[in-house]
């Protein structure tokens, strides 16, 4: 693996950071419950996913 010649200074690491955002997560809603969930993830309310049971939530 090739080794950088010369150290990276503040500025520009400064510059490549500025780039680095937080992105919010894709709600989407639950087909049964209509609450707000992951995408293709089970509900963590009613615990369906693609229209059917797939965990048992108390």
């Amino acid at each position: 693996m090739p080794q950088p010649k010369k150290k990276t200074s503040h500025q520009k690491q400064g510059h490549t950071r500025c780039h680095w955002k937080g992105e919010l997560p894709n709600l989407s809603t639950c087909s049964n419950c209509r609450a707000a969930m992951l995408s293709h993830h089970v509900c963590p309310t009613c615990g369906f996913y693609r229209g059917r049971q797939v965990i048992k939530v108390s």
